[in-house]
């Protein structure tokens, strides 16, 4: 096999918002070489195009990988169409000048070697025209996102060791929507995330063990009871299926369960964090671990360092209302459970293989995360997107937000976030 790579890029006047409202319409007819064409979905719910190009029969299918609106950026691979590709996947990106716009249109071909080089020759005219026609783009009018009402909350104990606490929406058949805090947390911070949720799906949000009114467990918490305790969620709520939705520390254990039980998993979103830990070397993670239990080990609890911690989580531009709730959520936290979730954090049992990531998979941090900075997560969702046989995968940047970004920012959060429920609950 043979690899051959094609580049094109064009400049417009036109603004990169305006360019992108129209080149983020995967399944539009905005190319002018494009006869017919029609959407579909995948099984896990990815965007497929359908579509006949001018003069041709040929059918050519096309599934969309990648997407960040944040970036301007897409990737799709080839599914059917392309004679003799083994794998033909496209990038396109528009990135804002002095002058407008850069429009770049890439593609890599992995074919028998004449063939590849054929591919390669056909493909750069292809682009071209594409380019030329959203170097012609004019702002386009934009759907707004329906206004929803807040859906009802109530709350739940699951009786055990630990006892776990829950705030939920009414039951709604489908998948269970369920939202795991951060470090810092408690699952109040996900009430905006849940009245919004709620209205497509039941949604809960978990107190982890010993933080709120859940209890720890007569031992140090491992990752592997942390997914014990969903598994107990999943079957309380008698969900068949779950969209996991983390935060930080709770992004690392979705990750972790979905390393676990892929199968039992129709969507993840991670938000700022995915890997916690689990590729720091022993070291790194040890002085993690001792830095953040010296205030402990003198008697302090988390709410005598809570101010200092709000000062790295909250964005630079956080309100007193923000950094408030963010504040009391962490002085909430007992000394125990800090420990226990510290000890946990800085033991990971494995590196994480993001090829067994076949879910459809939303990735947000905020601009101005400095434990997950954009450029860190962005990086990640790349991996993912490389690693995974057919990924689904979605990155954006929360504008204004520090590390709690959907507690920052809720509303640009949430925009996100509804429409990857829909897609993936459709």
């Amino acid at each position: 096999m043979s690899r051959e790579t094609v580049h094109v890029m064009g400049r417009t006047p036109a603004a990169p918002d305006a360019v992108w409202a129209v080149a983020r319409d995967f399944c539009g007819a905005w190319h002018p070489g494009l006869a017919t064409i029609a959407a579909e979905r995948s099984a896990t719910g990815a965007e497929i195009r359908r579509f006949t190009a001018h003069g041709e029969d040929t059918v050519y299918r096309e599934q969309l990988i990648y997407r960040s609106d944040s970036d301007r950026t897409l990737a799709y691979t080839h599914l059917e169409g392309i004679r003799g590709a083994d794998r033909y996947t496209a990038r396109l990106t528009i990135s804002p000048s002095a002058a407008g716009s850069v429009i770049n249109w890439s593609a890599e071909i992995v074919a028998p070697p004449t063939r590849a080089a054929e591919i390669a020759n056909g493909t750069k005219p292809i682009f071209e025209a594409g380019i030329d026609a959203l170097s012609t783009a004019t702002t386009a009018l934009t759907t707004p996102e329906p206004t929803l009402p807040d859906a009802p909350l109530e709350t739940r104990i699951l009786p055990g060791t630990p006892q776990l606490a829950l705030t939920h929406t009414p039951a709604k058949p489908g998948p269970l929507i369920l939202f795991l805090h951060g470090i810092g947390g408690a699952r109040g911070n996900w009430n905006a995330q849940l009245r919004a949720a709620g209205n497509l799906a039941q949604a809960a949000a978990l107190d982890l063990r010993g933080y709120g009114d859940s209890t720890l467990g007569f031992r140090q918490s491992t990752i592997d009871d942390y997914c014990e305790d969903i598994l107990r969620v999943m079957a309380a709520f008698n969900a068949e299926k779950l969209i996991l939705c983390g935060l930080s520390y709770g992004s690392w254990i979705a990750t972790s369960f979905a390393m676990r039980h892929p199968d039992k998993l129709a969507g993840l979103v991670l938000s700022g964090g995915c890997t916690g830990m689990s590729e720091a070397g022993p070291e790194e993670r040890e002085a993690f671990r001792v830095s953040r239990e010296v205030p402990l080990d003198a008697g302090q609890t988390p709410a005598d360092f809570a101010p200092a911690v709000v000062n790295v989580i909250a964005g630079p531009n956080a309100s007193d209302t923000i950094r408030a709730e963010l504040l009391a959520s962490m002085s909430a936290i007992p000394a125990a459970t800090y420990r226990d979730a510290l000890r946990c954090f800085t033991n990971p049992l494995e590196r994480f293989d993001f090829a067994r990531l076949a879910m459809p998979t939303l990735l947000m941090t905020g601009e101005h995360d400095r434990l997950a900075p954009p450029t860190e997560i962005r990086a990640v969702a790349g991996r993912i997107t490389d690693a995974a046989p057919l990924p689904d995968v979605r990155f954006e940047v929360i504008a204004d937000a520090g590390h709690v970004c959907n507690v920052a920012q809720p509303a640009a959060y949430n925009r996100p976030l509804l429409q990857f429920l829909r897609r993936v609950l459709a």
